[in-house]
């Protein structure tokens, strides 16, 4: 039986088993039928009639009569059964069947199949998990053909650049300068952080990165961190850093390296885009979550461009330089820290005025505080 399919093994177990229903039926029935038939006519006879002479005659034609409807019964029966069976049988297995079709489908690269519904509840279940899981494993193979066309378009550039400087370097045509060398190192710095990042947001996107949350005092981190930029800015007319920091602000529920990493990328994206004038942060509580708020005075970004901010490689024209030092992912993988640790991340901005970058963190519980 294990070598036939699921629709003949469901379908032979159910012949089996009425198989054994009218074996029971038809046996019980052979010896047990004419007994009650002779307690019945001896209920008869105790009632004042003679059956006596006919007595045998009785019997046997009751013996008779029941087995040739016995054999009606089994046959009719039996032939219904297995025609009921057969439906059944072949009702449940096709959806299995499609299921098949789909998933070799699916190894050819062929992700838009989808399981209709059906009538049978679990059956219907079990084609919304499929379906469930095949749009899943659509997004994953989107996202990661989206990855390579992007990871190819940003390294392309770098590695033209390092191309063409070294073959002029080769054939002499390239003085080997400090200026050279630098401009060579800052390219090939750029491809590793590039790489960094987007093996860090790889990580994110697959659920592999630990996320250790724990309450926390933001302010010691905010102030370490403004003392950390500011010292980096030695321009006279460079941008000033303030920090907003109410003294009732309570613990919020995050992990500290990961929130200092996303505020290192909000203040460094800042400080890149605004030349002059100042960069506040701002912390405020709202509604079960505090807010940090990375307000600058900066370049700004136009309306259009605000709804790919967050997504991967994304510069807009104006205000996105690729030969700025940034990989094009770090608010990428701002949002997704941000998320990990059941916040929200938003960003307001107007170009040529500034840009507000701001998220949220749940606040730790009363109990946490004590």
């Amino acid at each position: 039986m294990a070598k036939l399919g699921l629709r003949s093994r469901l379908f032979l177990s159910h012949v089996i088993v009425m198989i054994v229903g009218l074996l029971t039926l038809t046996t019980i029935g052979k010896f047990s039928s004419p007994r009650f038939f002779v307690v019945y006519l001896e209920r008869i006879e105790g009632e004042g009639y003679s059956v006596r002479q006919v007595r045998t005659q009785l019997i046997q034609g009751f013996e008779s009569a029941w087995s040739r409807g016995a054999v009606w019964s089994v046959v009719l029966g039996a032939t219904a059964a297995g025609g009921l069976s057969y439906l059944v049988s072949k009702r449940i297995v096709q959806p299995l069947i499609q299921m098949e079709e789909i998933t070799k489908k699916f190894s050819t690269g062929n992700l838009e199949e989808r399981v209709p519904a059906y009538e049978i509840p679990e059956l219907n279940q079990l084609a919304s998990s499929f379906n469930r899981m095949a749009a899943e494993l659509e997004g994953v193979e989107q996202r990661r053909r989206e990855l390579v066309s992007d990871l190819t378009h940003e390294l392309r550039t770098p590695l033209t650049v390092l191309e063409g400087y070294l073959e002029g370097l080769a054939d002499g045509t390239i003085d080997p300068t400090e200026d050279v060398y630098h401009l060579l190192a800052r390219e090939t710095s750029r491809m590793r952080r590039l790489v960094n990042d987007l093996q860090e947001l790889s990580k994110m996107e697959a659920g592999y990165l630990p996320i250790d949350v724990q309450p926390v005092d933001l302010k010691p981190m905010l102030t370490s961190l403004v003392q950390k930029f500011s010292d980096q800015l030695l321009e006279e007319n460079s941008p000033k850093i303030q920090l907003y920091y109410p003294p009732d602000t309570p613990l919020v529920l995050a992990d500290p390296g990961r929130v200092e990493q996303v505020l290192v990328n909000l203040l460094s994206n800042a400080l890149r885009y605004t030349p002059s004038g100042a960069i506040q942060i701002q912390v405020y509580q709202g509604t079960n979550k505090l807010w940090i708020a990375i307000v600058d005075t900066g370049l700004g970004i136009a309306p259009e461009d605000l709804p790919h901010v967050f997504e991967r490689f994304w510069r807009a024209d104006r205000s996105r330089d690729r030969h700025s030092g940034g990989t094009g992912i770090g608010l990428a993988i701002s949002r997704r820290l941000v998320e990990l640790q059941g916040g929200t991340i938003e960003v307001e901005s107007e170009l040529n005025k500034g840009s507000t970058f701001r998220f949220s963190l749940l606040l730790a519980p009363v109990k946490a505080l004590r």
